[in-house]
């Protein structure tokens, strides 16, 4: 399962790279998450958080670690649970207009007798992009 969605932005590049290093951002435009803590690090390679989220009425928690941190240009996460394992990142270019555009892609690898379930969610994934798509605009806007 994949969700992609690319927006752009009138803010430059370094002021979106800051706010969405802050993986505690999630907070004010992922729509799923409740709440997102820093448990160690400093947001950079290895730094883990911890996400609780709603997704299809359930809550769920993961813990993400930074992967990748390449600054202004790319950021990547891994988190994980019993259940699923999630990929997140997000690439940063430069706009002719001083503006950034954002490419966001999260792919989700379900383990177990989830994974026999994960095609009958993918009506709901695609909500979740949208609704993440149109936060992240606001937040950035």
């Amino acid at each position: 399962m994949e969700i992609v969605r690319s927006l752009v932005v009138p803010r430059p590049i370094q002021e979106v790279y800051d706010y969405l290093h802050d993986f505690t951002n999630t907070e004010e435009w992922d729509p799923g998450t409740i709440r997102t803590t820093l448990e160690s690090g400093d947001g950079g390679v290895g730094s883990r958080y911890h996400n609780v989220s709603r997704f299809l009425g359930r809550r769920t928690e993961l813990t993400y670690v930074v992967e990748e941190d390449a600054a202004p240009w790319q950021l990547r996460l891994r988190g994980e649970n019993k259940t699923v394992v999630a990929h997140d990142s997000m690439t940063l270019n430069e706009t002719e207009t001083g503006g950034t555009q954002v490419t966001y892609r999260a792919s989700f690898d379900f383990k177990g007798k989830v994974r026999l379930l994960a095609p009958l969610t993918a009506p709901a994934f695609w909500r979740l992009g949208n609704q993440a798509e149109k936060s992240l605009r606001k937040a950035l806007g």
